[in-house]
């Protein structure tokens, strides 16, 4: 044990956070996971742990825009639905090519992100070269724009392929596509997507929080991050010394918007149906108040503050009546603690304790040698 203590003490304090926040997901996955085999997590609380996942995955890859990147984005529910219907399109064409539903799974949450990740640099090109209020009301702008599109789509598959139109004077119907007797249709315009296959499952839920984890940290960790990070405290020294502003900023911008895809294929894929009306302003709004709770740039503060606040509406559903003024109440003593400089003080006070006690098991463990 002082072995491995000394190994942890000679990491660098960066690695120490990032290994202490893979630890403590894994932990919590596993914790998660034998409660409910053992048949004592609730049937709601049971079927919230995939949105739980995508939500934590979205306030993690918004961080990297807003906390990391220092550029308000309120458009990254669009995003997420372009990863939840591209998502849903993959994985409902792909069922007689692909069987195995966890490889189909994956196939989709790929595609998701790979066309989110489309959409951001496409949206990316005019927006990052807004500033403050303007950028969020451009990315606002275009996440309604984004809903409004898949709400003129209608998407079929039959044995040739797909078959795609866009209603946009809303005339068509679903026997416009022309698809043969063996064919069914995906989306169905402003009803969403219907009779979807549920293939999301809580263990791909924790494998793409750990990958958005992995993912995000290590940008954050990298030459690149340090750039980002750079631009976000000063743009105009960041520029002085010749970094590429218009490269960085679209490598946060594409990376989280491709993760955001990602979470939504996952999102996308736990319900049967799904409309696009899902994905509105207030969900953009959602997660930034997750990611504000949690605290600009800080990863682990996304994850806890994504998971409680979640589950929060559905631990007070008993108080029904009361509910949404409790949960306002909690939010404001939450931002109120999170701002007060005496628990500040007292959390690093605890943190610089944590350090020394580890110090001084290293420094045992070597001796020891």
């Amino acid at each position: 044990m002082k072995g491995l203590f000394g190994k942890i003490h000679g990491l660098k304090r960066t690695t120490k956070v990032d290994f202490a926040t893979y630890a403590g997901v894994t932990i919590a996955f596993l914790a998660v996971t034998a409660l409910r085999s053992g048949g004592h997590l609730s049937r709601s609380l049971t079927g919230m742990l995939v949105p739980i996942c995508c939500y934590i995955a979205m306030a993690v890859s918004l961080n990297l825009t807003v906390g990391i990147l220092g550029e308000l984005s309120l458009g990254h529910a669009g995003f997420m639905s372009v990863g939840a219907f591209s998502g849903v399109i993959a994985a409902q064409s792909l069922q007689n090519v692909i069987p195995f539903a966890p490889l189909r799974l994956a196939v989709a949450l790929i595609i998701g992100a790979i066309f989110a990740g489309i959409v951001g640099a496409l949206v990316g090109v005019p927006v990052l070269r807004l500033r403050g209020d303007y950028l969020a009301i451009v990315t606002l702008a275009f996440g309604e724009i984004i809903k409004e599109l898949i709400n003129c789509l209608l998407v079929g598959c039959d044995s040739k392929g797909l078959h795609i139109l866009f209603n946009v004077k809303g005339s068509l119907s679903i026997a416009d596509l022309n698809m043969g007797p063996e064919g069914f249709a995906i989306i169905k315009g402003a009803q969403g997507a219907t009779g979807t296959q549920t293939i999301a499952t809580f263990t791909a839920g924790y494998i793409l929080v750990m990958v958005t984890l992995v993912v995000v940290l290590n940008l954050v960790r990298s030459r690149a991050g340090r750039a980002i990070m750079a631009l976000r405290d000063n743009r105009i020294a960041a520029e002085s010394v010749g970094l590429n502003v218009t490269k960085y900023k679209m490598m946060a911008f594409v990376i989280s918007a491709a993760l955001a895809g990602a979470a939504g294929a996952l999102y996308g894929l736990n319900y049967s149906n799904l409309a696009a009306s899902k994905f509105s302003f207030d969900t953009s709004i959602l997660v930034l108040l997750y990611v504000v709770l949690g605290g600009l740039g800080n990863i682990w503060g996304s994850v806890i503050a994504a998971a409680v606040l979640y589950i929060l509406p559905e631990a007070l559903r008993e108080f029904a009546d009361y509910r949404m003024l409790i949960y306002a109440i909690i939010l404001i003593l939450v931002m109120l603690i999170t701002n007060n400089p005496l628990l500040t003080d007292f959390f690093d006070q605890l943190k610089k304790r944590i350090a020394f006690y580890l110090r001084g098991f290293g420094q045992k463990g070597r001796a020891g040698k």
